[in-house]
């Protein structure tokens, strides 16, 4: 079965058209059935083309010589959208001209154009950023927000777990998955009035595919005993960064102490094999992929510094998305809520969403 087309902005992140080209080859040589229409400048689109010959059948350039820098404010990269290969990457999904978007540029200004170009569906007011991050247990766990919004209010906080209750039930194949709500501490008086407000209209929620669980704390995160961690943006992203810190932290520390003398270089040859697996858990490339939930549309933003396994990693999240239907399932999940009902001060009434 064929899967509709994954535009690449080619021209984004640290690397640029080659790493971004060397990831969707490297995604195709996975997975046979994706195509992908490849923006950015044709001369050396078509140069990185040349070392991967799998990709010339399954791919169309969309030629722009516009890019959107690493640091560039959201607001002037939207005035200068439909020049960058950013901004038509984003187009040729709202126009039908590609399934979902994959760029590894400046996040701010990927948002900001996803937004305003695809519009976030009915029922939602705000799109959030969601990621998989490794557990010790078998399935990863999707995290969000991570950054798109710094502020949230309880609403927000309800919609953010339906988004990702659904994109769990694709990954982890739970009916429902499990959600909590990243706070200080587990006891219910904990937290702020969004957070307390938000716990109590998802306890008090019916017909929802998902199980809410309560609260917990950052340190819990990776256990493996949550599906979904839900957040407002500016405490999910500084969570996100102490995680990731604190992975390299460690992996660090391990080379160091390995080298520290013969006997830790001995010791490094007998336990490499599980060193190996450690580093091969840790590392970001390969849970790359962060996706802008709530969009008529798949976004799909990759890492700046990822590899070309680590781009991979994005595409083939974005084509699963697609095949799996997140969109209609989120869209879904928001008319059984608004067919629920909640719970307030001891009265019964309808939700309300954006749409109504």
């Amino acid at each position: 079965m064929s899967l509709p087309r994954i535009a690449v902005d080619a021209m984004g992140g640290d690397e640029g058209v080659r790493v971004m080209v060397s990831g969707a080859a490297l995604a195709r040589r996975r997975h046979e059935r994706f195509k992908f229409l490849l923006v950015g400048d044709e001369a050396r689109i078509k140069a990185a083309l040349d070392n991967h010959p799998n990709m010339r059948s399954a791919s169309e350039i969309l030629h722009c010589e516009g890019v959107v820098s690493g640091d560039e404010k959201p607001t002037q990269a939207l005035r200068r959208a439909k020049s960058t290969s950013m901004g038509l990457a984003i187009d040729a999904v709202k126009k039908g001209q590609a399934g979902a978007a994959v760029s590894a540029g400046n996040t701010g200004a990927l948002m900001a154009m996803s937004k305003l170009s695809l519009r976030t569906m009915p029922g939602i007011d705000r799109p959030a950023l969601a990621a998989l991050m490794p557990t010790l247990e078998e399935h990863d766990v999707v995290m969000l927000d991570l950054g798109a919004n710094t502020e949230c209010d309880a609403r927000n906080l309800v919609q953010f777990a339906i988004m990702g209750a659904a994109y769990s039930r694709i990954v982890t194949g739970r009916e429902k998955p499990r959600v909590r709500l990243l706070n200080i501490g587990t006891e219910e008086t904990k937290g702020t009035e969004e957070l307390q407000e938000a716990a109590q209209r998802l306890r008090a929620a019916t017909g929802l595919a998902l199980s809410f669980e309560g609260y917990v704390e950052a340190d819990k995160i990776n256990r493996g005993n949550v599906d979904v961690v839900v957040s407002d943006g500016f405490s999910g992203n500084i969570a996100l960064k102490a995680i990731e810190g604190s992975a390299r932290f460690v992996t660090d520390l391990l080379k160091t102490a390995f080298r520290s003398s013969l006997r830790s270089k001995i010791g490094f040859l007998v336990s490499r094999p599980a060193t190996e697996l450690l580093r091969h858990h840790l590392d970001p490339n390969n849970h790359n992929g962060a996706v802008f939930l709530g969009l008529n549309g798949v976004v799909v933003k990759s890492h700046g510094s990822a590899t070309a396994a680590g781009v991979a990693n994005a595409v083939a999240v974005a084509a699963r998305l697609l095949e799996e239907s997140l969109t209609e399932r989120i869209a879904a999940d928001l008319a059984e809520l608004g067919e629920g009902r909640l719970r307030e001060n001891g009265k019964a009434g309808p939700v309300r969403t954006s749409a109504s």
